[in-house]
């Protein structure tokens, strides 16, 4: 017998064997997948390490953007820099209408309102119906007008007439059947019919014209006759105010059925396609304003679209509480942002200069209505910073707070960096 046993494993201590490298396994796994794993030990817990290309957090208001990325996006930069500009002074002010594109639109004589096409606040064309009215003294001139054309037609027969007895009287004295004093008696009739004519055509053409101020053209007259009242001189009666140019309906002051009078001021229409701004300026500033080009305009309602206009007036006369002139800017309105007495912020170049720090007016965006640029801050990132603007002249606006300078601040393509810092912005909420 030897001295060494040599035994199978018993049943339990092959399961126990396969446990502890099953176990070893998943430790294994474990540890490789997230973590060092603590064994033997109770209430041991698994320390997370942090994957070797995790994102770094970057700080509030700072946007990293790939250098591949700032080239597709067209990404510039150019220093803040100090420039000897045209100081400004700043003034607030409404919006006004241009007076000379507003229409006060009265009737041309007295009426019954019968129809009304447009409300306040319509946007109309030139030509269109505005309202329509029962006539009274178009309806008069229109009876005038058929009783004149009735008077052309009498006289014109009975200068027919006349002259058709000239004629026989002139074969009848070359036969000596009538005497020479007939035949001057028949020429003088004849004169007398043919001023008659032209005295009633006159008088008719005066209705014409009257009508005329009223929109009816001779082809609407055509169609007048007296035998026909209801489609003829009563229809006609009814006449039309048009819209004398494109804009807004901005005063309305009628309804149906109102008796009206060339006195009463039915609709102002205003074209709004350009604007007035009436901004105060005080006393003490006037003399050192003149006429510019580039008025720089601001308005709540939209914080991040600034308006030009240009200065065309300084009011001769001082508000004596407030010390201050009213000094008129036009501005061009096409897309009709700026509505009237909406309430404005105006930059006024005047003829001081001094030295500014400027960055180009494409630097500055606008984020939840402030005013930022974005400083680079290496080659991939940017820094967002608050600016607090003061004049704009030409392609530069001064920056009084927020930037030193000498640093690099996104020009073109600085759009793009806020769309970027929004969207993170976004995700970080989310």
């Amino acid at each position: 017998m030897s001295d060494t046993l040599h035994s199978e494993p018993t049943s339990s201590a092959r399961q126990f064997s396969a446990a502890t490298l099953a176990f070893a396994v998943v430790g294994t796994l474990v540890i490789g997948i997230g973590g060092t794993l603590l064994l033997g030990r109770p209430n041991a817990t698994a320390v997370p390490t942090t994957p070797a290309d995790a994102k770094t957090e970057l700080p509030a208001g700072v946007v990293e953007i790939p250098v591949l990325a700032q080239i597709n996006a067209g990404l510039q930069t150019t220093e803040a820099k100090s420039e000897l500009l045209a100081a400004s002074i700043e003034a607030t002010g409404v919006v006004a209408a241009d007076e000379s594109r507003v229409s006060h639109v009265r009737s041309l004589a007295r009426g019954v309102v019968e129809r009304v096409h447009v409300s306040l606040g319509s946007r109309v064309t030139s030509g269109q119906p505005l309202l329509e009215l029962d006539n009274i003294e178009l309806g008069e001139l229109i009876g005038r007008y058929l009783s004149e054309r009735a008077g052309l037609q009498q006289t014109n027969t009975d200068l027919e007439v006349k002259r058709r007895s000239l004629e026989r009287a002139r074969e009848l004295i070359k036969i000596e059947a009538i005497s020479r004093q007939e035949l001057d008696q028949r020429e003088a009739e004849v004169k007398n019919a043919e001023a008659g004519v032209a005295s009633q055509r006159a008088k008719l053409s005066q209705v014409e014209e009257q009508i005329h101020r009223f929109g009816l053209t001779d082809a609407d007259l055509a169609t007048v006759t007296p035998t026909d009242t209801q489609s003829g001189h009563r229809a006609s009666s009814h006449s039309t105010v048009r819209a004398p140019f494109a804009g807004i309906v901005t005063k309305y002051d009628v309804a149906v059925g109102e008796a009206v009078d060339p006195q009463s001021e039915l609709l102002t229409v205003a074209d709004m396609s350009t604007v007035w701004v009436l901004a105060d300026v005080y006393e003490k500033d006037l003399a050192t304003l003149a006429n510019v080009d580039d008025v720089r305009i601001r308005v709540d309602a939209y914080a991040d679209r600034p308006f030009s206009g240009r200065l065309t007036h300084i009011s001769d006369v001082i508000d004596p509480k407030t010390r201050t002139a009213k000094v008129r800017i036009v501005v061009p309105n096409s897309d009709g942002a700026l509505k009237l007495e909406m309430f404005v912020r105006t930059d006024i170049p005047t003829k001081d200069r001094r030295e500014m720090l400027v960055v180009p007016t494409v630097a500055v965006q606008y984020i939840d209505n402030q005013p930022v640029v974005f400083v680079r801050q290496s080659e991939t990132r940017f820094e967002r910073r608050v600016v607090r603007l003061g004049t704009a002249t030409g392609s530069v606006v001064e920056v009084l707070e927020g930037v030193k300078a000498g640093e690099p601040v996104a020009t073109v393509g600085s759009f793009y960096l806020k769309t970027a810092l929004l969207r993170e912005r976004i995700g970080g909420e989310g």
